[in-house]
């Protein structure tokens, strides 16, 4: 057994969990398809932790302070300051009330503003206004403290204590109730919480009908918009990735949080609801008003990109978002000093005009993303396979969306769907991708963001999809060695396609990779036999496509990704020769 201490310094106590270790592992158990306990394996037979997502049980509990209502007095100063658009001012009120106290032993509980002040920092850093239509550096620098203030709360006193919940409530399109219904907080042992007399809410648009929350009738519209800037709107896309990724980082530590509370409590009373269910991303996936096919929706909204079907259903939130300020625009001439005793407020107040602005063509590149002058053979030229997903960092946000999905499902099937419906829509979206994007999702550095039993299961799901049908499939996703070397290794696709057998041979050297990382290879010839086969088989079945039809469908490119692919399973399993 090993053992891990963690001390919790506010209540002196010290933890210690055992995790199991055994030399003899000789599966990956699976994320089971059909089975409604997803998790559960057999002993000793599964790997319990991975770098990015650790098993339920074991669940390292992170140190966050408690916190306290912001005092009335200064939350009048943050609400006065955002009516007036000062929003530097406000940011910094703060940052600096959030982190003082940080330092001491233990420390303060820190000061939160209510949820409605959360919620209206949430949209300027994002809000077209301050970002990619700014009128001056200053509203630029807002909008990064809006993010830098969001990203401490997150760190500090985490999502459960800020009560972030309550602050990211979308209230549909073009309507807000939080300027009436955003009553007086308190501090509580789980949070800031509403309760007593209301107070005003913010007199501000931003904080109102133009907030985020009620601009898109759901994150997923939020979701699909941003991934349509990814790949269409590049300097759009700079910024929402930026806000996309403390969003994801909001899902997940507020699903961790909620089960290492379930991990530490005595067991649940009959009838009682898993702490999980209460969850963030649960409310997202599964609101109140009973949308019909909302799983494909959600789907739809992660693989966006930005073609017309996409752009059609995730629309632009803001007006004249993605047009940009006209480039011959001085900023420093628009810049207009503040004089509040004169009702000289400067730019804060005023409109954008139409002739301040102009459309972005969508299908040209921005002038970062172009190649540099006299540099056609750099690196910077050559085409980049991940761009028909928005480029690698869009692909990472998709795959840790992906991979809370599939974590929801496979421990609270009810409250979302059951893992095999979620696979199969999965399926839907990634088998018809080309085969470069394809690679990029299913291989085992992106599937990182996975469980290493969730990216075996998802791995042989698509492949159990397009592999011959003479293969002697398993009735279990547990990966093995001998499932391997009998079930997958030696079968070329189901049809002589280039590009069906080429992902065949992806899939199975994803697999080999997850095996040979997590619990090794044992080189046997039997292995190497079935290595050779199953090359072999891949190659020749490719080779029925005609010439014409291989030109026409870009089978030059997808035989080199079979070559490629099959030379790096060959390096694999050579390496485990002794």
């Amino acid at each position: 057994m090993s053992r891990l201490r963690f001390f919790n310094k506010e209540t002196n106590r010290c933890r210690v969990l055992l995790l199991p270790i055994s030399k003899t592992n000789s599966a990956i158990s699976a994320i089971p398809v059909t089975m409604s306990s997803p998790l559960s394996s057999q002993p000793h037979t599964e790997i319990l932790s991975s770098p990015t997502r650790p098993n339920e049980g074991y669940l390292a509990p992170t140190i966050y302070r408690s916190v306290q209502l912001l005092p009335f007095e200064l939350q009048e100063h943050c609400r006065i300051y955002f009516e007036e658009t000062l929003y530097g001012q406000a940011l910094k009120l703060l940052i600096s009330l959030v982190a003082s106290g940080n330092t001491s032993v233990p420390p303060f509980p820190a000061f939160i503003p209510p949820p409605h002040h959360l919620a209206l920092v949430a949209t300027l850093a994002i809000h077209p206004t301050l970002t990619t239509r700014a009128r001056s550096e200053v509203h630029v620098e807002e909008a990064n403290l809006a993010l830098r203030f969001l990203r401490l709360v997150l760190r500090i006193v985490g999502p459960v204590n800020a009560n972030l919940q309550d602050a990211f409530l979308f209230t549909g399109v073009g309507t807000s109730s939080r300027r009436r219904s955003s009553g007086r907080r308190k501090a509580t042992g789980d949070g800031v919480n509403a309760n007593g007399d209301d107070l005003d809410g913010i007199e501000n648009e931003l904080a109102e009908s133009g907030a985020i929350w009620a601009q898109a009738e759901d994150v997923w519209q939020v979701v699909g918009w941003a991934f349509n800037c990814s790949v269409r709107y590049k300097k759009r896309w700079s910024r929402w990735s930026l806000w996309l990724d403390y969003m994801v980082d909001v899902l997940q530590k507020d699903w961790e949080a909620r089960s290492i509370r379930n991990s530490e409590g005595a067991a649940l009373d009959e009838g009682e609801d898993d702490p999980r269910a209460k969850s963030m991303i649960v409310r997202f996936l599964n609101p109140d008003d009973g949308t019909a096919g909302r799983e494909r929706k959600i789907l739809r909204a992660i693989f966006a990109d930005g073609g017309p079907k996409a752009l059609g259903e995730f629309t632009e939130l803001w007006k004249n978002e993605t047009k940009e300020r006209k480039k011959d625009t001085d900023l420093k001439k628009i810049e207009k000093k503040i004089d509040i005793e004169t009702d000289n407020y400067g730019d804060y107040l005023e409109e954008d005009k139409d002739s301040d602005l102009e459309d972005v063509d969508p299908d040209s590149l921005d002038d970062a993303y172009q190649s540099r002058p006299n540099e056609s053979n750099s690196v910077d030229s050559l085409p980049d396979i991940a761009e028909p997903l928005g480029g690698m960092e869009a692909i990472n946000l998709r795959l840790r969306m992906l991979s809370l999905l599939s974590t929801v499902s496979a421990i609270l099937p009810n409250s979302f769907t059951s893992i095999a419906t979620l696979y199969n829509l999965y399926l839907e979206h990634i088998r018809p991708l080309p085969v470069p994007t394809f690679f990029l999702l299913i291989s085992p550095a992106s599937l990182r963001h996975f469980h290493p039993g969730a990216a075996s299961s998802l791995t042989q799901y698509i492949l159990r999809s397009i592999i011959a049908s003479s293969a002697p499939l398993p009735a279990k996703d547990d990966l093995t060695q001998d499932v391997l070397e009998e079930s997958y290794l030696p079968f070329a696709a189901n049809t002589g396609n280039i590009a069906d057998n080429a992902k065949v041979s992806l899939c199975v050297e994803t697999l080999l990779r997850l095996l040979n990382l997590h619990l090794g290879l044992t080189w046997t010839p039997s292995l190497q036999d079935a290595m050779e086969d199953g090359i072999s088989a891949r190659e020749n079945k490719a080779k029925t496509v005609g010439r014409k039809r291989a030109r026409a469908t870009g089978g030059q490119n997808e035989r080199e990704w079979l070559v490629g692919s099959a030379n790096r399973i060959r390096s694999v399993i050579q390496m485990a020769k002794p």
